[in-house]
């Protein structure tokens, strides 16, 4: 499976190499990009890896990082950054 990454109504929908889920936007608590690859911050100082988004991808791990948050403003504003 090719890691993916989407974003809707719904939550912030991740396929990594073992499978997929759906995190509901009530339980998100930011986007990062700590290291190597982003990742999806949840309760209790947990996170979802999004390995689509890997720093060796430069420009294009941008992009997709500003998307991500253009969506996050949209359907949870109240966490979305400046």
């Amino acid at each position: 499976a090719r890691p993916r990454l989407r974003v809707g109504p719904a939550g912030i929908a991740v396929r990594n190499l073992l499978g997929e889920r759906l995190i509901p936007w009530d339980e998100v608590v930011d986007v990062s990009f700590p290291k190597r690859w982003a990742r999806v911050d949840i309760a209790h100082y947990e996170y979802v890896p999004v390995l689509a988004i890997q720093s060796f991808d430069r420009e294009r791990a941008v992009a997709a990082m500003e998307t991500v948050r253009t969506l996050m403003a949209r359907y949870r504003p109240d966490i979305s950054r400046s």
